[in-house]
């Protein structure tokens, strides 16, 4: 069906069309009809975070902003759901047009900026959830006239906020979007940052008598050094995750585009091999006790299989539901499966 649908939603501007397919899936399953989409995967239980998950594929944060269309986004199949990034206080974002296609690439470049209700609102909207079809993440981040000097306080305010409500929580500090942002991934300050979000994770741990998971996702712009001192520091900080990564910044494979010259992170197939690379550093610099979440540039199930060669425990997709629709999740969970089944890694393609 999403192949009928596809053009008229392309026949939109990026971020009208992005409004009416969430207002669609909504109105689909509130309806019943969300099968019409494509069939749910079979369950393939994993198990990571202390979590166990229908199936190891899920959305990445940035679709559903505010929390609006969990239990519609659910109904797809999805493995997991995370919703955010949200911010203590509510802020529009940058100015539109702020959502650009590069269809020829199957990319997109976007400069939201963060654009969200508040936390308190996404609070509301997820303790109206009716169903969880798995763990639901909650991304946070701070808002974009918070200095840096003050962004601890955000991240605790959003996570003291979420933290009854989440499966898990993940720390944001890689978006492009949000100018300085990405400067806390930097060793002293992330050491300082995630330092105090873990003590305050075991203060909530304590005080609402479950532990919640904390994640940490990192930007693909990053140098090797710079992985290597990241993945230091969040493994002596012992945090439950890391996801892998965010947007990139880098045009180099799509320069002959016009849209290229837009400012934004640029998401879907160019992100995959520079997204893939950092997994892959990371998973050998960081303890295995500690998993992985590989998300970029996935379009089909062969690129969630190379996540998880890489070294993935589950993987997230994001643009590639833009362009092959809701039948990308069952595929790149069949995909897995039979990675994960083979009889030895010697029956597997060269990947």
């Amino acid at each position: 069906m999403y192949g009928l649908v596809r053009p008229l939603l392309f026949g939109l501007e990026a971020e009208r069309a992005h409004a009416f397919g969430l207002r669609s899936l909504d109105t689909l399953h509130g309806l019943g009809l969300s099968r019409l989409l494509g069939p749910r995967p079979r369950p393939f239980p994993t198990n990571a975070f202390g979590l166990t998950f229908p199936n190891p594929v899920g959305l990445a944060a940035g679709l559903d902003k505010n929390g609006a269309h969990v239990d519609a986004l659910f109904a797809l199949g999805f493995g997991f759901v995370e919703i955010g990034t949200v911010t203590p206080r509510p802020q529009p974002g940058n100015p539109q047009p702020r959502l650009f296609r590069l269809p020829r690439y199957r990319a997109l470049i976007n400069r939201l900026g963060f654009n969200n209700d508040g936390v308190d609102a996404l609070v509301r909207n997820v303790e109206r959830v009716r169903v969880r079809g798995g763990p639901l993440g909650i991304n946070i981040g701070k808002n974009k006239d918070t200095p840096n000097e003050s962004a601890d306080r955000d991240y605790l305010h959003c996570l003291e906020r979420v933290y009854p409500l989440a499966d898990y929580v993940t720390v944001n500090i890689s978006s492009p979007n949000t100018a300085g942002l990405r400067e806390l991934q930097e060793e002293q300050a992330l050491r300082r940052l995630v330092g105090t979000l873990r003590e305050a994770q075991e203060r909530l741990g304590a005080k609402h008598g479950k532990r919640v998971p904390m994640l940490v996702k990192i930007a693909p712009d990053m140098s090797d050094d710079d992985v290597h001192a990241a993945a230091r520091v969040l493994a002596d900080l012992q945090v439950d995750g890391v996801i892998a990564t965010n947007t990139t910044v880098s045009r180099i494979s799509v320069q002959d585009d016009p849209q290229s010259r837009e400012t934004g992170g640029l998401s879907g197939e160019p992100l995959m091999n520079k997204s893939t690379a950092v997994l892959r550093m990371l998973r050998t610099r960081m303890p295995e006790a500690i998993p992985l979440v590989g998300v970029g540039g996935i379009l089909s199930g062969a690129d969630a299989v190379k996540k998880m060669a890489a070294g993935a425990s589950l993987v997230q997709v994001y643009t590639g539901l833009v362009y092959r629709g809701s039948g990308l999740i069952g595929e790149c969970v069949e995909a897995i499966r039979r990675r994960k089944e083979a009889p030895s890694r010697g029956n597997l393609p060269n990947l």
